[in-house]
């Protein structure tokens, strides 16, 4: 049997789990589909859209050590089913929110949601590593996560065609209808979410089923370790003295704000540069974008066989900012596809930006971990900050903020002269 593969006692929980990361896939980049969609359904200003964002990724900041404490106490398994009842009570509160056509109660659905996303990503990944032969842990992560951007191109798929309506009224069309017909018609488009999001709740909530009443490995059952950390405060103090984790933890931060903004208007900037687009034909370009990404994935660890990770990454970040240049100042297909080939050179941003600001921490890493995912609440400052730009001017100029992003993580990679390889088995834990 190969040995990268887990037990047959702990195949079926292999299984439970590795669908977690095609879940959490999917609900991240459902938010892609619903910014628009709220944007027509409850007439928002792109900042005001680009709050769905906003609250999805503080929904991460807050669990993220939280959802560490929980799983140091009471085990992965445990953690993994919080993340899903909370997961699942997300989903379940877009019906009210849709009955009561408020958007704020859907900010709070998506925070809810996220919550439970802290939870699945903080225990999921280490699980994994203890259910099989401890040295192939890094196949068998690699395997799990080639799951994830399949939950993300589906979702998109799915949510183009169930939740965007293709109907896009004109400013003169809305001013022309009665008040009562206009109520009608957003209350349509707000009620739209409800059927997938049931059928989200319903997969979720079942899945916490399965997980509490399956055996898992002794190793997925007992605690992860002590339910604070020893010397907390003075491992925090610690890594701040070091340069390259505070650079680290920032270039996180930078990414994970362009990536959110640039698929978060992805729909948008297409339809302002190709005048007459219908949304549904706008999200393919999202969809395409997603597959880019995930081919990005396999074809940039392939390169760090032969070329030094960082170094990779300050170069895909460099095209990164030369691509989104030309979808500011060129525009138009040209601009589209510019904007669509970014996720390919964006794919390995995360796990090595990760893996090498842990790199050489030893026991320090645990910590190190917490500050990073909490870093990707960058994705609710700066997609909200591209709203603003937005609005202020153009969807196009707002890409420039993503532009600045991609040069600071360039810095941040071409910068490391430290010698030596990322760890493959950190590599993989820090995918995302």
């Amino acid at each position: 049997m190969d040995r990268a593969q887990p037990s047959k006692s702990a195949l079926g929980p292999f299984i439970l789990i590795v669908t977690l990361f095609f879940l959490w896939g999917a609900a991240n980049n459902l938010n892609d589909v619903l910014i628009p969609h709220f944007k027509k359904a409850f007439a928002l200003t792109d900042l005001q859209s680009g709050l769905v964002q906003s609250a999805f990724y503080m929904g991460y900041f807050f669990l993220a050590l939280p959802a560490g404490l929980v799983m140091r106490r009471f085990g992965y398994k445990t953690a993994v089913i919080v993340g899903l009842l909370l997961f699942g009570a997300g989903a379940l509160l877009f019906y009210p929110a849709a009955q009561a056509q408020r958007y704020g109660l859907f900010l709070a659905a998506l925070f809810v949601i996220a919550s439970g996303l802290a939870f699945l990503e903080t225990s999921a990944n280490p699980l994994i590593t203890v259910m099989g032969d401890p040295a192939t842990a890094e196949r068998r992560l690699n395997f799990a996560q080639a799951f994830n951007p399949l939950g993300s191109i589906t979702a998109v798929a799915l949510g183009g065609h169930f939740i965007l309506s293709g109907v896009e009224l004109t400013p003169a069309q809305v001013a022309a209808m009665a008040p009562a017909e206009l109520a009608a018609a957003r209350a349509v488009e707000a009620q739209s979410v409800q059927g997938p999001y049931l059928a989200i709740a319903a997969v979720v909530l079942l899945w916490a089923l399965l997980v509490a009443f399956t055996r898992f490995p002794d190793a997925a059952e007992r605690p992860a370790g002590d339910a604070v950390p020893t010397a907390a405060t003075g491992a925090i103090r610690t890594l701040l003295a070091r340069p390259r984790f505070a650079f680290g933890v920032a270039a996180q931060f930078f990414y994970v704000g362009a990536q959110v903004g640039v698929w978060s208007y992805m729909i948008r900037y297409t339809q302002h540069e190709l005048p007459g687009t219908s949304e549904k034909a706008a999200a393919v370009y999202l969809t395409a974008s997603l597959v880019a990404f995930m081919i990005g994935r396999f074809a940039g660890t392939a390169l760090m066989g032969r070329v030094r990770a960082a170094s990779l990454l300050g170069v895909f970040a460099m095209i990164n900012v030369a691509l989104t240049l030309i979808a500011v100042l060129v525009g138009g297909r040209i601009g589209v596809l510019a904007l669509v080939s970014t996720s390919f050179f964006m794919s390995i941003m995360f796990p090595t930006i990760f893996a090498n600001t842990l790199k050489g921490l030893g026991d320090l890493a645990k910590t190190a971990s917490s500050f990073l995912v909490m870093s990707i609440i960058g994705g609710a400052v700066l997609t909200a900050l591209m709203g603003f730009i937005s609005d202020l001017s153009a969807i196009d100029l707002a890409i420039l903020v993503p532009s600045a992003c991609f040069g600071f993580v360039a810095w941040f990679g071409l910068s490391d002269r430290r010698q030596g390889g990322l760890d493959p088995a950190t590599f993989a834990m820090a995918s995302h």
